[in-house]
């Protein structure tokens, strides 16, 4: 395959390691349609080297000059496909080790570069946001450190479990943003006018309020009747397992108007699927129609069986994630699973933070379900 040539026409420039080195390569193609470039013929991806040696440590090496260009640094934190070996001893890459490499990367950019700018959709140790006994803060602990740095001018995530992590940078701006519209873009094609007419929005727990009265202000529409509820945790708190203390209970707290509704049930991510398990189990108890899940971030971190399980026995009807992050493609094989694709998102704030244009429509645009809603039954009726 011809290498490809660094567009030297423009001075934006992608630094996009291997760990989201499939995003990044459709986030390239979209800019460079953009700036009506030939994507066969050119790239904006820098050409690196990351080298993992025998002790455990690692080097960035950057092939090709960064003196005056606009460099954005592509990271998923959460990619732990990628191998490397230790004392000859076989290991994944693991949230720190992506983190160290990103500093590496931004060192070695050595001071040359016009502007440095992260993008890292999933956030590096974003649940710990808060301390409740003898821990660090490891999150606003290395946004302190980077911003310390005084080398990167804008730092870019997605849907940070807790947004007061950004007090961290003073001098680094922090936009977080939201794959909302991209979601329910593929989630309102999908269903059927019957299965949207009646939804019931639910959170798996208290600290998902938010995010379901975002999903469901953004359905609302006169033809659609919507109720909301809530769960929250009854946790042993006698017991600690696997790094929290157990849960032995979800308690519901709603409207109790849910036999026959298309359940939407919204959460920032999907860890091992402990909880949302227990939460589609009550939601069939209260007879509802169809079960989705609807999330950011899909980590699967005890595999994909238990979700197949649930779907053939047909309490679960689809999960509803991003590629913002990694998934092994057997699952995104699954007929449950709709990964929705995010690099055109991605690539319109890199191009409105490159060109200094605003990103205000970007952040705040929370009209778009709406006008899908307005299309998808315009178009139904009319046919």
């Amino acid at each position: 395959m011809e290498k490809k040539l660094q567009v030297e026409s423009k001075n934006l420039r992608l630094m996009v390691f291997e760990s989201a080195l499939e995003l990044g390569k459709s986030v390239d193609t979209f800019l460079l349609d953009k700036h009506n470039i030939d994507k066969d013929k050119y790239t904006f991806m820098l050409p690196i080297k990351e080298n993992w040696f025998e002790d455990g440590h690692l080097k960035v090496e950057i092939e090709n000059t960064v003196r005056g260009k606009d460099i954005f640094l592509l990271t998923d934190v959460g990619n732990y496909s990628k191998e490397y070996k230790m004392h000859g001893i076989k290991n994944h890459t693991s949230p720190n080790d992506l983190m160290i490499e990103l500093l590496d990367g931004i060192g070695a950019c050595n001071g040359h570069a016009k502007r440095l700018n992260i993008v890292m959709p999933l956030l590096y140790a974003g649940r710990q946001h808060r301390r409740v006994t003898r821990e660090n803060l490891l999150c606003g602990q290395i946004l302190n450190i980077i911003d310390d740095m005084r080398k990167v001018e804008s730092f870019i995530t997605f849907d940070s479990h807790d947004q007061g992590v950004e007090h961290a940078m003073h001098n680094t701006e922090f936009d977080n943003f939201y794959a909302t519209n991209v979601i329910l873009n593929s989630f309102i094609k999908d269903l059927d006018k019957e299965q949207l007419k009646r939804l019931a929005f639910i959170a798996p727990d208290n600290g998902a309020v938010g995010r379901r009265n975002v999903y469901l202000n953004c359905f609302n529409y006169n033809q659609i009747d919507r109720v909301a509820g809530s769960f929250y945790k009854q946790r042993d708190y006698n017991n600690f397992t696997d790094g929290k203390y157990p849960v032995i209970a979800h308690e519901y707290s709603g409207d109790n108007d849910l036999e026959g509704r298309t359940a939407i049930v919204v959460d920032d991510m999907i860890s091992s699927g402990g909880s949302m398990f227990d939460v589609v189990e009550e939601l069939h108890k209260r007879k509802v129609g169809s079960t989705y899940l609807i999330v950011t971030y899909a980590l699967f971190t005890k595999g994909a069986d238990k979700f197949q399980e649930y779907y053939d026995k047909g309490m679960l009807n689809g999960v509803y994630t991003t590629n913002l992050s990694y998934i092994p493609n057997e699952y995104k094989e699954k007929d449950w699973l709709h990964v929705c694709d995010c690099s055109s998102l991605v690539g319109n704030i890199i191009y409105n933070i490159h060109n200094y244009e605003s990103i205000s429509n970007i952040l705040r645009n929370k009209s778009e379900p709406v006008k899908l809603l307005e299309k998808k039954f315009n178009e139904i009726t009319n046919n």
